[in-house]
């Protein structure tokens, strides 16, 4: 649940309830989440925790190893929670961000419980009709991401919404879909800090990093990229967790060194009073940990107003190889003025990745804007610009893909799709390369 960019973030509340694989169930509500991407700030004020990633996981797990068939549900306590929006963000850096219009939501959410991976044997890593297996480790030249061979690559694909409200959908099944059906080739796995049971505010550590570890393992298998995002948002500052993020991705790096198809984001939206020198200041001390362990990986840097203002990454860009920049729009809000930052940037040398991005406003709701949508996918795919989707959940907002009452983690039918899911999947589809 998020409401970021330039705008704000909708407040997440959550608990969980379980639901499972298949059909399209009218009688179960998706947790309150957050908005996004301008989506991905959520309030802090909401004190629903979600530390109960506990029952649900399992019951994922197991569908995973036996493969889409079998129908599984699990019956647990639904527990309702009522949710306010955050203030959204400014549509120019210039502007005050407007008051946050409370709504109330009552939602349940399958309670969920990590536990360790088992999937399918398969060859994806190396299987060359994979997107790993066709491309290898990336590296960053110039303002493109490469291949092994030194081809230029695309990212494209789905970012999770916060792992600890709906974790159901960290599932080798659901990857496999959006791969072979959707034609994406890489998935974000967003894991908040702050917010609602955030890994550093009260989260259960361990159920979030296994929640981290599977979604990797899952993608590995598939053969597809994947990318590990420190989700900073309500703390502002990515300083604020600066020593947690230190011990994250010292283990993490470690866990994922044999793993070339794994991209760190360590900072998700510095906002508000975080400036670029604390992102800087951040940066230089998380980036050296991360390539004690696995010293080519692709790292993706957040940078402030949400990710809007990059041109403070090209007056100061960081002095480590294989940096990327990221951008976050949400396209009804964030129009000309920021595509036009995003091209001069390109056009100077900054290497742009937009990890983050919603067709409706920056509160991760209202009408999606199919004329400025298409306005930003011509502009990605004219300078080859990766780009992730916010967000693969069925919570009933404008920015998640599947909609409310949905339950069916891979599959869909146009009817079980939003209108942002109908016109991402789209554009996912008419790409030619994997």
């Amino acid at each position: 649940m998020r409401v970021k960019h330039g705008i704000g973030k909708a407040a997440a509340a959550v608990v969980l309830a379980a639901v499972l694989l298949t059909g399209c169930s009218n009688g179960v509500n998706e947790s309150a989440g957050e908005s996004v991407g301008s989506v991905s700030e959520q309030s802090s004020n909401t004190a629903s925790s979600v530390s109960s990633v506990s029952s649900s996981l399992s019951a994922i797990s197991s569908a995973n190893s036996s493969a889409a068939s079998s129908t599984t549900s699990s019956a647990v306590s639904s527990a309702s929670t009522s949710e306010s929006k955050s203030e959204s963000k400014p549509e120019s850096v210039e502007e005050s961000k407007p008051e946050s219009k409370p709504e109330s939501v009552e939602e349940s959410k399958p309670e969920s419980k990590p536990e360790e991976t088992s999937v399918p044997s398969q060859s994806g890593e190396t299987d060359k009709n994979t997107p790993y297996g066709k491309h290898g480790a990336l590296s960053v030249k110039g303002t493109d991401l490469v291949g092994a061979s030194g081809e230029k690559v695309q990212l494209r694909g789905m970012s999770t919404h916060g792992l600890a409200w709906f974790p159901q959908y960290v599932n080798y099944d659901t990857f496999k879909f959006l791969r072979d059906d959707w034609n994406t080739n890489c998935v974000r796995l967003a894991m908040y800090t702050h917010e609602n049971g955030g890994y550093c505010a009260g989260g259960n550590k361990e159920q979030l990093k296994t929640l981290v570890k599977n979604g990797v393992d899952y993608a590995s298998q598939l053969g597809m990229y994947v990318i590990v995002d420190w989700h900073v948002l309500n703390e502002q500052s990515p300083l604020v967790y600066k020593d947690e993020a230190k011990k994250f991705f010292e283990e993490m790096s470690k866990q994922f060194a044999d793993k070339d198809n794994v991209i760190y984001e360590i900072c998700n939206e510095p906002n508000s009073s975080a400036s670029w020198q604390d992102v800087t200041t951040y940066a230089n001390e998380i980036i050296p940990i991360i390539r004690a362990n696995d010293p080519n990986s692709v790292i993706l840097v957040g940078t402030p107003q949400w990710s809007q203002n990059i041109d403070q990454a090209l007056s100061a860009p960081l002095n480590f190889d294989n940096i990327m920049y990221t951008l976050h729009f949400y396209a009804a809000t964030h129009t000309d003025w920021l595509r036009n930052k995003m091209e001069s940037c390109i056009n100077s040398g900054l290497p742009v990745f937009v990890s983050e991005f919603g067709t409706c406003d920056a509160s991760g709701n209202g009408a999606v804007d199919v004329g400025q949508s298409n306005a930003w996918k011509d502009i990605i795919e004219k300078h080859n610009v990766s780009y992730m989707c916010w967000n693969l959940a069925n919570k009933n907002e404008s920015s998640c893909i599947i909609v409310s009452g949905c339950s069916k983690l891979y599959g869909w039918s146009d009817g079980e799709l939003s209108t942002q899911g109908k016109w991402i999947r789209d554009w996912f589809k008419s790409e030619t390369e994997m």
